[in-house]
């Protein structure tokens, strides 16, 4: 009895369940509008998608204008760093000079008043020879004198350690620089332009004229 009416409840539900069998699930629904909204939003997004492409795209002509310029900034740049490095060289180099100048002549006020006083000693001696004869029987003006004048030749060889050295322009050609004319003698035995006579001697301090020597130039002599 039983084993009839369950047969004959499937009989009735047979139907019923291929028509389900024929329906796709809820499920199966979800899985397909998913995938199909995935392959619209992939087409979308897709390379070929217009949207991706650069806008304003450079051209190649565009480039070479601009690396054209970026050239000739890098150039106008290196020519301006070059000119600044020698600038600031040669203001080393003058900075430089000025400060080994400034210790080479840095007494340089000082030599002109000891020249004076190197004169006064010289005119002395000169003067002390003249009256120190061999036969003067004073031997006290003899000894002054040789006093005087190993005090003149130490004061020389100071002069010459520190750079200051006595002009002997004697015989030489006269320099405008170094001597300055104070009269014209005849030019007897000599060339007319040379220096025939000093009346106060000139000093050199490391080559640079501190003070010019007083010299007489020989001329010809018009009869």
């Amino acid at each position: 009895m039983a084993g009839r009416s369950l047969r004959a409840a499937r009989h009735h539900l047979s139907p019923l369940l291929s028509l389900g069998a024929q329906r796709p699930s809820r499920d199966c629904l979800c899985v397909f509008s998913t995938a199909a909204q995935q392959r619209s939003t992939g087409d979308e997004c897709g390379p070929e998608d217009p949207r991706d492409e650069p806008r304003h795209p450079l051209s190649e002509r565009t480039i070479e204008l601009k690396a054209s310029k970026l050239e000739e900034q890098v150039r106008d740049l290196t020519e301006r760093y070059r000119k600044a490095l020698a600038d600031s060289e040669n203001v080393r180099r003058r900075t430089q000079k000025f400060v080994e100048d400034a210790k080479l002549f840095g007494i340089q006020s000082f030599c002109k008043d000891l020249v004076e006083v190197a004169d006064i000693l010289e005119k002395t001696t000169e003067s002390a020879a003249r009256e120190a004869e061999p036969s003067d029987p004073k031997p006290t003006l003899k000894k002054i004198y040789e006093g005087l004048f190993l005090i003149e030749a130490k004061l020389q060889s100071v002069f010459a350690k520190h750079g200051l050295q006595k002009m002997n322009p004697v015989g030489g050609k006269y320099d405008p620089y170094d001597h300055e004319i104070v009269c014209h003698v005849p030019a007897e035995g000599m060339q007319p332009g040379t220096v025939a006579l000093v009346t106060q001697d000139g000093y050199k301090l490391h080559g640079r004229t501190i003070r010019h020597a007083h010299v007489g130039v020989a001329v010809e002599s018009q009869e």
